[in-house]
């Protein structure tokens, strides 16, 4: 072994030698010590820091609702026209601004809602709804889904942005993850197209009034489609047959277009106090529980039938049987007919046979004999 080789050798074990020493803590100076001191420190606020906003650097930006103003009453809000086809339903407010064009209404119905052409209820909605355009367009986009048909996806709250047009075929699940307040906003740089029975389904939480539509061009829900949300186009919309919308139909110049549709507005509509939540009915007093009836004298019970005094039958003045013409009367005296006691008669004359039902002590002729009322009662 070279001379060199040593000498690196000797350096290598001075060198170990030192830096187990530094752990050890027998030769390092002061600066030193203060300086992985500060080290330690600084590595110890990282990894907290990380700790507390790490998941949120990994999270996808919060969506937020935009504010309608008086908007958010319309279901349907066009820019020039109005016009519908057939038995088409909505729920809230329908209005053109600053056109005047509303028809097809009949045979449309408008519920819960009123009809605005052109007046100040209209123009004061569509500049709300200009605000409402304009907040939707200028949040940052979370997800670029340009070039993805939405159909057959599942998203979580957020914001997703198409830098051209969008289309849906099939199914698009939108998962609120437990949070009623989960809002999803959709920036479409031109149209969005959906297909025939194409639908969107809300699930855990989410809501229609949640879910909006931003499109630089103009919206076509296709025959069937079961859309949501709140539709907010530069242009127009349209609704080919059967369509249904649950959310909002708002055009900013251009027509809104329907055809045996129903567009409403359930989560706005179902924001007031529910009815006849304060007193339920029938609750104050139940009817007929003061008196019952028939409970306060019942009937027949103040002095029972038949217990005054009796009359007996036959007390008048009995014609003794067998006799064709009494020479005289006989006179039937009864005293204590309660006990039923027997009693006495006096005959006159003495020789007359008594009648049916005495019976003489002694002899036809005797002038006291005992009578057996019992007979006598029924």
């Amino acid at each position: 072994m070279c001379k060199h080789d040593n000498e690196y050798g000797s350096a290598f074990h001075r060198t170990k030698r030192f830096f187990a020493e530094q752990v050890r803590g027998r030769f390092v100076r002061p600066q030193v010590r203060q300086q992985l001191t500060f080290t330690a420190t600084l590595l110890s606020v990282a990894v907290l820091l990380y700790a507390a906003v790490g998941d949120a650097w990994a999270r996808p930006m919060v969506a937020t609702a935009p504010p309608l103003g008086t908007a958010i009453s319309f279901a349907v809000l066009a820019g020039s026209t109005a016009s519908n086809t057939g038995p088409t339903l909505v729920i809230g407010d329908l209005g053109v601004n600053p056109g005047s064009a509303i028809t097809g209404f009949p045979p449309g119905v408008v519920l819960g809602g009123t009809i605005h052409a052109a007046d100040a209820v209209a123009a004061q909605a569509q500049t709300d709804v200009t605000a409402a355009y304009n907040n939707l367009a200028g949040q940052a986009c979370d997800t670029d889904k340009t070039g993805q048909n939405l159909g057959g996806q599942t998203l979580t709250p957020g914001v997703y942005c198409f830098n051209t047009s969008a289309q849906l075929t099939g199914q698009l699940t939108l998962d609120g993850q437990g949070d009623p307040n989960a809002i999803f906003v959709f920036q479409i740089g031109s149209t969005l197209t959906t297909a025939s029975s194409a639908s969107v389904l809300l699930i855990n939480g989410a809501a229609d009034c949640n879910v909006f539509w931003q499109m630089g061009s103009s919206a076509t829900l296709g025959t069937g489609t079961a859309f949501a949300g709140s539709l907010v186009a530069l242009t127009s919309i349209t609704l080919n047959t059967s369509a249904t919308l649950l959310g909002r139909a708002l055009a900013r110049n251009g027509a809104v277009t329907m055809d045996t549709n129903n567009i409403s507005m359930l989560c706005t509509l179902a924001t007031p106090t529910p009815v006849d939540t304060a007193t339920p009915v029938d609750t104050a007093t139940p009817v007929d529980t003061a008196t019952p009836v028939g409970t306060a004298t019942p009937v027949g019970t103040s002095t029972p039938v038949g217990t005054a005094t009796p009359t007996l039958i036959g007390t008048a003045t009995p014609t003794p049987v067998g006799t064709a013409t009494p020479t005289s009367t006989s006179t039937l005296l009864v005293t204590d007919v309660a006990t039923l006691q027997p009693d006495t008669v006096t005959l006159t004359p003495e020789n007359e046979f008594p009648p049916t039902g005495l019976h003489p002590i002694d002899e036809p002729n005797a002038s006291t004999v005992t009578l057996y009322l019992p007979f006598l009662i029924r």
